[in-house]
């Protein structure tokens, strides 16, 4: 069983969803590519016992406070998926990698495409910064947000977005 949430961010409203551990299983964007139908995330819940961590975290992230996540999560996937969306964990606050370089890391230097589609799946954006994921030739690739989106998180987390929050 699972609940949700939808909190404000500045790039619009964000869907948070619980498992019944209380560990975030989702973190979706409104028009988010691979957004499960909302029936799926369960019962609205409002209190603050399922989410206080994640809304904290998120609010001190977009205040330029915190640069890494530590809320509990519950991912769901395949193994495969899950060791990409543990590279993308690991990418620093304000850097970024290319698919290549992640599928390197898992030893797997020809599945950059799996990499990528993993990463289209990430059911956690920005706590799971699939955002930092860029072509090889450092080129905006696809992102389920939105590469408008992609595009802003990034100068945010350069420095270069803070005088629109």
């Amino acid at each position: 069983m699972t609940c949700h949430t939808v909190t404000d961010s500045p790039y619009g409203h964000l869907t948070l969803v619980a498992a019944d551990d209380g560990a975030l299983c989702g973190l979706y964007m409104t028009g988010q590519r691979h957004r499960p139908p909302e029936e799926s995330f369960g019962p609205r819940d409002d209190s603050p016992r399922c989410f206080a961590a994640a809304r904290e975290q998120l609010a001190a992230y977009f205040a330029g406070e915190l640069r890494e996540f530590t809320v509990e999560l519950n991912l769901r996937g395949t193994p495969f998926q899950r060791s990409v969306w543990e590279q993308l964990s690991r990418i620093p606050y304000g850097e970024t990698r290319t698919y290549g370089q992640l599928a390197d890391a898992l030893g797997s230097p020809g599945a950059s495409r799996a990499v990528g589609l993993a990463n289209g799946r990430n059911p956690v954006g920005i706590i799971v910064p699939c955002h930092r994921v860029v072509g090889t030739d450092g080129s905006l690739t696809g992102y389920g947000g939105g590469l408008d989106r992609k595009r802003r998180l990034l100068d945010f987390e350069r420095g270069a977005d803070m005088a629109l929050f």
